[in-house]
């Protein structure tokens, strides 16, 4: 216990201490947006819930995709450089969705159009978002030793749930108190505030003279071209993305289910269950199942994922919904890990890096496919009809779909 204390105060350098702590409150501003987004677009905004669905799809689905490329900036600019900008962009766009819910700005939307402002200042502020990836996971890396990196990724993924719990707890206070816009209007002062931070007490990561921080576009696009044509590792991807098109309908389907069908107001306390609870039970579920291999503990996670819809399904109650919540967290806990473990396995000694990168790739294709979905959903099954059951067991079926396109794979990814 003494030298873990001691590696925690002193085996990390002021760089990962200060990276890690603009981590955290950017992800407060980014979760506390991300909670009240979809209700903010379809009802604020008045873009309905078929439309503000997509546009939220859009939104992650960009931000998640595009780290990919963003490496290479962060490669020839830095990463304080870079945490700037983001910060910058991240102060602008957040503003700007705020602008189209206050009475001054209904003029300047109703210029260009609802859907094409929300679509413009939505793709800004994703392609601010996709910087910060690579720079924090990126100081992470190089902040730290062999002895320590594990430790590391550990607080900062620590710290990432911390926000995802926090975030929507404190848009809450600010929706009840101000109104639904000025969340979108504190997430861009929280983000000026961090651009502050970056400038005055960020320090760039020292780099090896090894590395090769000349990265150019024509290089990152051979790269990925390269990885498209590994048809063992996309169809994995592609399987894998059927995770998040399930998780992604905790901020977008799951609020309008929450305040229409359960009847209570406060939705964003039930959107932090599964950050809360994977604080708790990712190491001892982590531990429950190291011993298994890196498929079978993710198709456990689909499958248990999976089944927790269905319980909203069967009782359509808070306390159900709580339990589902945190069921899907554990599902969630026992596959997580696991997912980066194998992407690593699958990729060649000297691709590590861009085969990486590709990892977030599952969780934009299913943010772009979850937000029209939970659309369809909501218009069909709690607008056009009060059949909100039909919804989870259609959610449901999706994952229990994608566990078994999982062990197809399994069965014959050898033969690829």
């Amino acid at each position: 216990m003494t030298s873990f204390v001691e590696k925690i105060r002193t085996g990390f350098s002021k760089s990962f201490w200060i990276a890690n702590s603009l981590e955290l409150f950017e992800r407060f501003a980014f979760y506390g947006s991300k909670a009240v987004l979809t209700v903010y677009l379809a009802t604020k905004v008045g873009l309905g819930v078929e439309t503000a669905g997509t546009l939220a799809g859009l939104f992650s689905g960009l931000l998640y995709s595009l780290p990919i490329i963003a490496g290479v900036f962060v490669d020839r600019y830095g990463f304080r450089k870079t945490l700037i900008a983001c910060f910058s962009f991240f102060t602008i766009g957040y503003f700007l969705i705020g602008l189209a819910g206050l009475s001054y700005g209904a003029e300047i939307i109703s210029v260009v159009g609802k859907t094409p402002y929300m679509i413009s200042v939505l793709i800004l502020t994703a392609i601010g978002g996709s910087l910060i990836k690579p720079c924090i996971v990126g100081t992470v890396a190089k902040t730290t030793t062999d002895d320590t990196k594990s430790l590391g990724f550990s607080i900062y993924y620590t710290i990432v749930n911390i926000g995802g719990a926090l975030g929507p707890i404190l848009a809450l206070q600010v929706r009840e108190n101000l109104g639904i816009e000025y969340v979108l209007i504190m997430s861009s002062l929280t983000s000026l505030l961090l651009a502050f931070g970056a400038f005055f007490f960020f320090d760039e990561p020292v780099f090896e003279k090894s590395e090769n921080k000349n990265s150019s576009l024509t290089k990152i696009f051979k790269d990925m071209m390269m990885v498209f044509t590994n048809l063992k590792f996309i169809s994995f991807l592609i399987i894998f993305s059927g995770f998040w098109i399930m998780f992604w309908q905790i901020f977008y389907s799951f609020p309008f289910y929450i305040t229409q069908v359960l009847k209570f107001e406060q939705f964003e306390l039930l959107e932090t269950v599964d950050a809360w609870t994977i604080i708790l039970v990712t190491v001892p579920v982590t531990a429950l199942v190291k011993k298994l291999s890196p498929i079978i503990a993710m198709t456990i996670g689909f499958s248990i994922a999976s089944f927790s819809w269905l319980l909203l399904a069967y009782s359509p109650t808070v306390s159900f919904a709580i339990v589902a919540m945190a069921l899907f967290a554990i599902g969630e806990a026992t596959q997580a890990p696991r997912f980066y473990e194998y992407v690593a396995s699958l990729a060649p000694k000297d691709q590590v890096g861009t085969f990486m990168g590709f990892a977030f790739l599952p969780v934009a294709i299913g943010s772009f496919v979850a937000g029209p979905l939970a659309g369809y959903l909501v218009k069909t099954y709690l607008q056009d009809s009060m059949n909100p059951n039909m919804m989870w067991i259609i959610l449901s079926s999706i994952g229990f779909g994608s566990t078994i396109l999982m062990l197809i794979y399994n069965f014959l990814k050898e033969k690829f």
